[in-house]
């Protein structure tokens, strides 16, 4: 995968973000980090151009978004972005917060069903 543009002026919000407790976020991350979903590397809030996404597979090109409330009234905005992934050649995944926190076991397996379909 090429080195993706980075807006640098993002980085003390993207450390922050690291920090705060999305609820949805952290229990994501504790399935996810340390390489203990199939010994996949994930990145928790990491900079693409001008935008911070949630998670980032960087072996796989594969964006995460986990969708809540902040996401609500948004859809023009997440539309962008979503183009702007894309024309990067990523893959953008979202997942509800709601899912995330109530079908975690299935939200799982549905990403790892989407990792066999598209990059085996």
């Amino acid at each position: 995968m090429e080195v993706l543009p980075k807006n640098k002026e993002l980085l003390a919000r993207s450390r922050s973000l690291r920090k705060g407790y999305i609820l949805s976020e952290v229990i994501f991350w504790k399935q996810v980090r340390k390489n203990e979903f199939h010994q996949i590397d994930f990145d928790r809030q990491r900079i693409i151009g001008n935008y911070i996404v949630d998670f980032y597979i960087k072996s796989l090109g594969i964006v995460i978004e986990i969708d809540g409330s902040s996401h609500n009234y948004k859809e023009e905005y997440d539309g962008k972005r979503q183009q702007f992934l894309e024309s990067l050649d990523l893959k953008v995944y979202r997942i509800s917060d709601f899912r995330v926190k109530n079908d975690l076991l299935n939200v799982m397996k549905e990403l790892e069903d989407y990792i066999i379909e598209y990059f085996s």
